[in-house]
């Protein structure tokens, strides 16, 4: 004798109803400022010639990364070698797929990774929640995104947002606990209120741990790219999807050179945001 089937996929389904019927206007707001952030992004970034751009790239990296003229010169001939392979526009949508992306996602990780790290009670409610997050598998965000938001470069930010949160949640907790007790106890005797002792003493020593969970953020951000393109998200992502269903090899490896590119560089510039430490020089 068999057991009745349970009703879950009425229950989402019903879910979903009363999401969209209650929440709609919700979900048409996020979708009209995620669109409007991403055309903005990349009419700004094609609105500079690809050669000012690239050279303005160079010389951030050069830069950042204290002078080093090696790491740059690599930035600029990966960015010309995108160029070339007349990649140009669909990487500067990839590239503001990925800020978009990043910014939502660190705005929302970030602060609740600082009250995770104040309350033990929240972080006791969060880790399941980002256990969760963390072993799903990439394919599934893509169901709720397309449910709720359609086909296109927004639900592949959402997807994305999700995926590439918990790193930078996870990591910002943990930076803002590993702060030293004797600095903290200096902070209360010299009687820091709680924002000057989060914002003067906190955040600075977990500055780099917080900046390894934002390149990882960064680096989840562009790996989901080429997933996100199953959605209808564009870029170079779409560029490699194209490539494998028409078994384009040459196609897809250039697409794939290309967000090999961008996420070496946008690696680089994020590890070396946070000065160095004297001992690890």
């Amino acid at each position: 004798m068999s057991l009745p089937k349970l009703p879950v996929g009425a229950a989402i389904e019903a879910l979903v109803n009363w999401i969209e019927q209650y929440f709609g206007w919700l979900l048409d707001g996020i979708s009209a400022v995620l669109g409007f952030l991403i055309g903005g992004l990349q009419d700004l970034l094609l609105a500079i010639p690809e050669l000012i751009l690239i050279l303005l790239v160079t010389i951030l990296v050069w830069f950042v990364t204290r002078r080093d003229i090696k790491l740059a010169g690599l930035t600029a001939l990966g960015l010309l070698l995108i160029w070339n392979l007349r990649l140009w526009n669909l990487a500067m949508l990839t590239l503001a797929l990925v800020l978009v992306s990043t910014i939502v996602a660190l705005a929302i990780s970030i602060p609740l990774g600082i009250v995770a790290a104040r309350s033990d009670t929240i972080n006791a409610a969060l880790r399941p929640i980002l256990d969760f997050m963390q072993t799903m598998p990439s394919f599934v965000y893509l169901i709720p995104a397309v449910i709720f938001f359609g086909l296109g470069n927004v639900p592949g930010i959402i997807a994305t947002v999700v995926f590439a949160m918990p790193p930078a949640l996870r990591l910002t907790n943990l930076g803002i606990r590993q702060v030293p007790v004797e600095l903290i106890e200096v902070a209360d005797a010299f009687g820091s209120t709680p924002r000057q002792k989060l914002f003067k003493v906190q955040l600075p020593v977990a500055l780099p741990t917080i900046m390894a969970g934002v390149n990882q953020c960064i680096m989840l951000a562009l790996s989901m790219t080429v997933i996100a393109s199953m959605i209808g998200a564009g870029g170079l992502g779409y560029q490699v999807l194209v490539g494998i269903q028409r078994v384009n090899i040459g196609m897809g490896f250039e697409a794939g050179l290309a967000i090999v590119i961008i996420a070496i560089i946008l690696d680089r510039i994020t590890q070396n945001l946070v000065p160095q430490q004297e001992g690890e020089r």
